[in-house]
């Protein structure tokens, strides 16, 4: 398995590639985060192990560069700050796990197994189907550079269907995944705030993005490829 670490200390990133070889991992080492950057964007890794203090732009610039040029490899923060707000700015700009300096070796070669088992698969911070953008951290969403107002549930709505781009999802679907065990109403809600959403999403823009197929669901799509 290739990994990238991307660690400005020397003892720190040969301490690492001297585990992880000794592990029967292939190693790349960049030592900031201009490199370490260019070396995600151009190589298919495994798995990155990432310093957040890094020379030049930090760890979070170099991550949230990363998942805007589309690289989901899984990706481990390596960090001396154990603040709360700092791990949870890192998680929400797309790392998958967070491991706090002075560490032992052996939690750090556990953790890197068990991102490597969730694969590369996509799992971007910010949503987007055309130019409708979605951030599940700051929750807001806009279309275009134009900022959209929705209740909680109208988000978690739209959310749902923007994880599923273009499929028709059922009102079952909609209903299990927004809606929770005490929901007792019918499934003539899911139209109503379909129709909530339109009037923020879509119609204000001349757009016609959220469709409805009758008697299979909806499907939230990219309108500017007609």
């Amino acid at each position: 398995m290739r990994v990238l670490v991307v660690e400005d200390e020397r003892r720190m990133a040969d301490l690492l590639r001297r585990c992880l070889e000794e592990h029967g991992f292939a190693v790349d080492v960049a030592v900031t985060g201009e490199d370490g950057a260019w070396y995600a964007q151009e190589i298919d890794y495994d798995v990155i192990v990432l310093d957040v203090m890094l020379p030049g732009i930090d760890g979070f610039e170099v991550l949230r560069g990363i998942r805007a040029a589309g690289r989901y490899a899984p990706v481990l923060l390596l960090t001396a700050r154990d603040a709360v707000e700092d791990r949870v700015r890192g998680l929400d700009t797309g790392a998958d796990d967070y491991l706090t300096k002075p560490f032992a070796l052996a939690e750090l070669l556990s953790r890197l197994r068990a991102l490597m088992r969730r694969g590369s698969r996509e799992r971007p911070a910010l949503l987007s189907v055309g130019d409708l953008t979605l951030d599940p951290a700051t929750r807001s969403v806009a279309r275009g550079q134009t900022p959209i107002s929705l209740t909680a549930k109208e988000f978690a709505l739209l959310e749902y269907l923007m994880r599923h781009p273009g499929e028709v999802l059922s009102k079952t679907q909609l209903v299990e995944h927004v809606w929770d065990f005490t929901f007792e109403s019918s499934f003539n809600v899911v139209e109503v705030y379909v129709g909530y959403l339109r009037q923020k999403i879509d119609r204000p823009f001349g757009r016609r993005s959220l469709e409805t197929r009758r008697g299979a669901g909806y499907r939230l799509r990219d309108d500017r490829a007609d």
